[in-house]
């Protein structure tokens, strides 16, 4: 944050993190340009499940190409070759990225919140490509990056030496600022994706429990009938719904498991003064936070693509179609409502 002469850098050291990053950035630029193809060839059967992953490709993208990408060319060089504008529009780029990427996460985990337990709500609105959720996510990701435009600058490191460095106000402010980024970008959205998640599960287990009932009392009448229409479709919903959360789940996870030990190291470098930060596995660390915008495109894939029709899709090959796993928003939770329903009219 002060610098004060110019240090030679560990090479070896920059070999291992030039490497580790050309390969976050071919996977992560990849991955996510060939799911927003697949999306794109489905724009069609939009829903809003869709419309989340692919706003959250948006932001992984932005990731890679303005957080991985930058960082790279700046190993390359070891210095940052630009002027003062560029130093500041790509440190708040860095930033939005991290933002987005974030807060996608969490509105996707609230929209599927709400289709579990206020389905009706869900029901009424209607569906569009560009939603309020989304809108705000992207807003916050804006608004909240803007600090790095006056952080950082290129600042003299040394005599006839520049680079794009970050000054604060001594002692308290690089503290200040990377807790408060920690707490926007990972404590706040980790706590209210949790809260959502544990009422998700609750939700599904009030649901399931609803029919178990329903379907004793159809046995202890002493007839052998058959599930009600009702009751047939919830069943076959409720799978599809299932498979929804764990995919957000999973998601969670990855975010929670690549992002957790680069706020740590974070923490660690502001707070204690004999933090090793220049190790190796201090740096590999921060590094390894980008990786989250490789799994994303994974873990949808994943859930709901089979990898060969995945190819058929991209390769532009006709009568091959992707099997439907997510459904349509409208009957997911007229469904989950109606189990719902049909409990009360029991009663």
């Amino acid at each position: 944050m002060e610098p004060t002469e110019d240090e030679p850098r560990n090479e070896h050291l920059a070999q291992i993190e030039i490497a580790l990053l050309s390969v976050i950035f071919l996977c992560a630029s990849t991955l996510n340009f060939g799911l927003l193809l697949v999306l794109w060839k489905k724009r069609q059967q939009m829903s809003r499940m869709r419309v989340f992953v692919t706003h959250l490709c948006l932001a992984d993208l932005v990731v890679a190409f303005f957080q991985v990408c930058p960082q790279l060319m700046w190993d390359i060089t070891d210095r940052f070759i630009g002027p003062d504008l560029v130093c500041r529009l790509v440190k708040y780029l860095q930033v939005v990225g991290m933002f987005a990427s974030t807060y996608m996460i969490v509105v996707m985990t609230v929209d599927r919140y709400q289709a579990i337990c206020n389905p009706m709500v869900t029901f009424q609105r209607r569906r569009a490509r560009w939603n309020l959720p989304v809108c705000v996510a992207w807003l916050v990701s804006f608004v909240f990056s803007v600090p790095q435009l006056f952080i950082f600058s290129r600042v003299q490191i040394a005599p006839g030496v520049y680079d794009c460095w970050a000054e604060f106000i001594q002692p308290w402010g690089p503290k200040a600022y990377v807790t408060w980024t920690t707490l926007v970008i990972f404590l706040v959205p980790i706590v209210t994706v949790t809260v959502c998640q544990v009422r998700i599960c609750r939700a599904l287990q009030i649901n399931l429990y609803l029919k178990t009932q329903q379907q004793q009392k159809g046995g202890d009448d002493g007839h052998s009938h058959p599930l009600s229409s009702r009751t047939s479709n919830v069943v076959s919903v409720s799978k599809s719904r299932i498979k929804t959360v764990k995919m957000t789940v999973v998601i969670v996870l990855a975010y929670t498991v690549c992002w957790a030990p680069f706020f740590t190291v974070q923490l660690w470098s502001v707070w204690d003064a004999d933090a090793p930060t220049e190790t190796a596995t201090f740096t590999i660390l921060m590094l390894l936070a980008s990786l989250n915008s490789v799994a994303n495109p994974c873990i949808y894939l994943l859930f709901t693509v089979k990898f060969p029709k995945l190819l058929g899709t991209l390769l532009c090959m006709k009568h091959i179609g992707m099997k439907e796993s997510l459904p349509e928003e409208s009957t997911m939770v007229s469904s989950l409502y109606l189990s719902f329903k049909s409990h009360s009219d029991i009663r």
